[in-house]
């Protein structure tokens, strides 16, 4: 495979790193070399965001009006929805996933961008009552400036535009650091926001490391706002940087979402929700549904059902239409699967199914559906993220104790609810600590609906109406409306 080479975009150029030193990306389903890209350092991070403030503070950015905000996100909408196929194979070549997944997601770009077009004009103040006859105030909502966008490996076009159609429609520029293990398609949506009229330096792709790219990047003076979806370790380095800036951050992180079949369920759908929320993106989804929690008077016919449909998991080449699992984004990940696989093990987890390399897959990172039967929640692979296709089966005899094993976790992304009573329904949903909680479906997203979670998941909103005020800071304005000279300057009005 002939190697390809990448420039970053910095200010509406396509640009290599000032020290000329690159990094190579792996095609995860063979193992080898497709792709370079530039590693910038300091250098090219003070270029990037120098070139996005100037573009945030330019009579031309600034002069631009809400609405037209709102046109160059349908521009870029229309190129994204014109280039879905070529978006998505992309992206499963740069990171693995099926191709099925990346178009599916690719389409939702246009509808998340349309959605954040159509709000780049509502963005409203108030006017305020407040308790002064002579006074008229009000508030306004004004972009905060530049924002620093760190997207992960897993699913980056789906997770960038998440970050960029609320913060362009707010008003600001960004700098976007893409994975380095999955760095293409962020480079390509520079290309289309380009022939979609974006100015010079408002859109802005730097590529590297996080410990250096994404380090100087989050620390810089000029950084007003920061977007990361990544792990907890990431997270809080990214904070404790934050204080050189004191610049707004919101952190959507991982989870170890309980999906919680009760004995009334509808069996083959909970089976196929449960497959969705494990095996689907070969479990490389921050809402996994990795903790399954079963009632014990169904688990011996749920878990039989659940394992004759893993075993029956299509394992193959991301691009094929016929797999139904492709391998794991980056080697590192895949020893880190194994590694977890051989500790529960040793602690003398049950191990029911998988749990090893796809056997007829050397060349590339291939693991398979892996199930293990738990008797407590002890096991490290109950308590930790795994970010692989690895499901912990626990069961429950009531709701409270279902509750209690929900709740009783670090995160709380994601969780699923499967059962035939609308009140039972209902009473779980008011007492699950979740972020997001669907019933009788799983890993369903729209524009309209927001996403984060609570504790070890991150705080902030990312996605639905509120998601626009993210991006933006509240002005106070006071004016006097009396014709009297002002009274004593030493008194607080």
């Amino acid at each position: 495979m002939t190697i390809k080479n990448y420039k970053m975009f910095i200010d509406g150029e396509w640009v290599g790193a000032v020290r000329d030193k690159t990094f190579a990306s792996y095609d995860p389903s063979t193992g080898k070399v497709w792709a370079s890209f530039p590693e910038a350092d300091k250098v090219d991070v003070d270029k990037a965001v120098t070139a996005a403030d100037t573009a945030f503070r330019s009579k031309k950015w600034q002069a631009l009006t809400a609405t037209k905000r709102g046109e160059l996100l349908r521009n870029l909408s229309k190129l994204c929805e014109e280039n879905i196929e070529q978006l998505a194979d992309l992206e499963t070549l740069d990171n693995g996933k099926l191709i099925r997944e990346t178009r599916g997601q690719a389409s939702f770009l246009p509808e998340f961008l349309n959605y954040f077009a159509g709000l780049a004009d509502k963005v409203e103040g108030a006017v305020l009552p407040v308790n002064k006859a002579d006074m008229f105030c009000y508030s306004v909502r004004q972009a905060v400036g530049v924002v620093a966008a760190i997207v992960p490996w897993n699913s980056p076009l789906y997770l960038t535009v998440l970050k960029l159609a609320p913060a362009i429609a707010a008003g600001n520029t960004l700098v976007i650091k893409p994975s380095e293990h999955a760095s293409a398609t962020l480079l390509e949506l520079a290309n289309l926001a380009q022939k979609a009229g974006f100015p010079a330096g408002v859109i802005n792709v730097i590529t590297g490391y996080g410990h250096t790219t994404g380090d100087a990047l989050t620390k810089h003076p000029k950084i007003s706002r920061i977007a990361f979806t990544g792990g907890i370790g990431g997270a809080r380095q990214i904070i404790r940087n934050s204080a050189e800036n004191l610049s707004k951050v919101t952190v959507e992180l991982g989870g170890k979402s309980p999906n919680i079949v009760f004995e009334d369920a509808d069996i083959e759908s909970a089976v196929n929700g449960v497959v969705a929320g494990i095996f689907a993106a070969s479990g490389q989804s921050c809402v996994a549904g990795s903790r399954v929690l079963v009632h014990k008077d169904i688990k011996p016919e749920f878990l039989e059902r659940l394992t004759d449909r893993a075993r029956s998991i299509v394992i193959g080449s991301p691009r094929s239409k016929d797999s139904e699992m492709g391998p794991i984004a980056t080697a590192q990940q895949l020893q880190t699967i194994e590694d977890f696989v051989e500790r529960a093990k040793g602690e003398g987890a049950r191990l029911h199914y998988g749990g090893e390399r796809h056997s007829s897959k050397s060349d590339g990172w291939f693991y398979c559906p892996t199930i293990f039967d738990c008797d407590h929640e002890d096991y490290e692979i109950v308590r930790e993220e795994i970010f692989g296709p690895v499901a912990s089966i626990l069961t429950f005899e009531n709701e409270e104790e279902a509750l209690q094993k929900a709740n009783n976790s670090k995160y709380g992304l994601g969780a699923g609810v499967w059962t035939k009573s609308l009140a039972r329904a209902h009473r779980m949903v008011s007492q699950i600590h979740s972020g997001i909680v669907w019933v009788n479906t799983y890993r369903a997203v729209s524009p309209m609906a927001p996403i984060g979670g609570f504790h070890d998941s991150g705080y902030g909103r990312e996605g639905g109406i509120d998601a626009i005020n993210e991006y933006t800071d509240v002005k106070t304005v006071w004016i006097n409306m009396s014709e009297e000279t002002m009274p004593d300057p030493f008194i607080m009005r």
